[in-house]
């Protein structure tokens, strides 16, 4: 899940599994917390579209 600190308590008082990382991977699925990670955000989703589909993911 993308989001920004300020809804943190929010997202897990819903359910969300929440990491204060500068990118997260899922399946496949990259999300990051804010724009200053950016570089890392593209340098990860470069990665996983070089990678193809991953095990759990619809093609």
């Amino acid at each position: 899940m993308t989001s920004f600190q300020t809804v943190k308590v929010d997202l897990v008082n819903a359910g969300a599994d929440w990491v204060d990382e500068e990118v997260v991977v899922d399946q496949g699925l990259v999300t990051s917390r804010s724009p200053k990670d950016l570089p890392a955000f593209n340098d990860k989703i470069v990665e996983e579209f070089a990678e193809g589909v991953h095990d759990g993911q619809h093609a």
